[in-house]
């Protein structure tokens, strides 16, 4: 995580063309050699800090309290991770914001991002499945519910609507605390998904 720490500060501090693998490498006190022995390019150095915030999301929609219906642990889990100062400091938004409006103009960074999201998008499925297996008879496998295909697309949805409140709100300049900030933005995206089924289908 010092990697991607060191490659996301000078990404923020002096752009991503103006940043070299070398450079990476030295502000987080490693080798070159080192640095390419676990990431290929410099844009892949940043994915452990985009896939910290995904998976705390995840993370977040996994502990949710078990009373909660989906849809509410989706809600839940917004409101642990966008929150400015809950999940992650508002200073630290401020580094999101960069690291997603950098990612809009470098096809190597947003391919990054997208694998990133794909991964969540797959975690999600899992910790669905876990929340609706729960709500069923004893005998029902979560293996059994993660496979149904309308459970995968309930996943993606919930994915997206968080992924594009992140990504609209970095392409703007609200604070992370604003209405309009992730996690209303992606409250507003849930709100919009009522009556959505969200992979409870019998």
């Amino acid at each position: 995580m010092e990697i991607a720490r060191a490659a996301a500060g000078l990404f923020v501090r002096q752009g991503l063309r103006a940043t070299r693998a070398e450079d990476i490498a030295h502000a987080a006190g490693i080798a070159p050699r080192t640095f390419y022995r676990y990431f290929a390019t410099k844009e892949e150095a940043v994915a452990p800090l985009y896939a910290a915030g995904a998976q705390r999301w995840a993370e977040a929609v996994r502990s949710a309290p078990a009373a909660l219906s989906v849809p509410e642990a989706l809600e839940h889990a917004v409101h642990r991770t966008l929150t400015p100062g809950v999940g992650v400091s508002a200073a630290s938004w401020e580094w999101v914001r960069t690291l997603i409006h950098l990612a809009d103009t470098s096809p190597a960074l947003r391919k990054v991002w997208a694998e990133v999201c794909r991964s969540s998008e797959d975690l999600l499925v899992t910790i669905m499945a876990e929340r609706i297996a729960r709500g069923r008879a004893p005998d029902t496998a979560t293996d059994n519910v993660a496979h149904t295909p309308h459970l995968r697309f309930a996943a993606a949805v919930a994915g997206a609507a968080v992924r594009v409140a992140v990504e609209s709100w970095a392409a703007g300049t609200a604070s992370a605390s604003d209405p309009e900030g992730p996690a209303g933005l992606a409250l507003r995206n849930l709100a919009d998904l009522r009556g959505f089924a969200w992979g409870e289908r019998p």
